[in-house]
């Protein structure tokens, strides 16, 4: 089966949901195919203030998942209006250069939540993501500027939408037997798992079937 991650570099509610991410992948290695897409949030969907933002870091950092430290609003930029493609698009571009997996994009996500690293800008974007990848910073800012990548990323985000979702995190769960699954700006393991769990169960049993059986008359 496979398992897709839709995320927004910024999200705070992202960063929350990475060791669920990281336990999923560890509990069902081999057994699913796991990938992140680029879901970009629409700049009514960003705070409008940096108090606002940090309203909301206390909410889901303090209230709801209880972290021991609070997410850092530095990164928040008045003048940029709710558009922060930047990190974004670096994020994507890394691929390019052999990092498909989840090292940049968090590399992105810590400078600005944690350190608060204005990462909005393209320049502030490409030198912690070329540095955190060893990669050359003039090539990985031509990959984030060019129009391929941002056509993925707009193909990427348009797939979010289509699944009739608005919510980063969101998880769409896909197996053999045709069967799906989505899950819309929950971060906790255990919804997952469960529903993993028994789609894996009766795409077993479908196989199980077939071998006994072949194929429907």
């Amino acid at each position: 089966m496979k398992i897709t991650y839709y995320l927004e570099v910024l999200s705070s509610w992202c960063t929350w949901v990475e060791p669920t991410w990281d336990t999923l992948k560890s509990r069902y290695q081999g057994r699913a195919e796991f990938e992140w897409k680029i879901a970009l949030m629409k700049p009514s969907d960003y705070p409008a203030t940096r108090a606002a933002c940090d309203w909301f870091y206390r909410r889901s950092g303090g209230t709801v998942m209880h972290s021991p430290f609070m997410l850092n609003s530095g990164w928040f930029e008045l003048s940029r209006k709710g558009v922060y493609d930047a990190p974004n698009l670096v994020a994507e571009a890394a691929r390019d250069f052999g990092f498909s997996g989840d090292e940049i994009r968090r590399a992105l996500a810590r400078a600005a939540l944690r350190d608060g690293k204005k990462i909005g800008d393209m320049a502030t974007a490409v030198a912690i993501a070329a540095k955190a990848g060893k990669i050359d910073s003039r090539k990985l800012r031509a990959a984030a500027e060019s129009p391929a990548v941002r056509a993925r990323i707009d193909a990427s985000t348009r797939e979010f939408f289509a699944h009739q979702i608005n919510q980063r995190p969101s998880f769409v769960l896909t197996d053999a037997i045709g069967d799906k699954a989505v899950f819309s700006g929950l971060v906790s393991l255990e919804p997952l798992t469960a529903t993993i769990d028994a789609m894996l169960s009766d795409t077993a049993a479908y196989a199980a079937h077939a071998a006994h059986n072949g194929v429907s008359p």
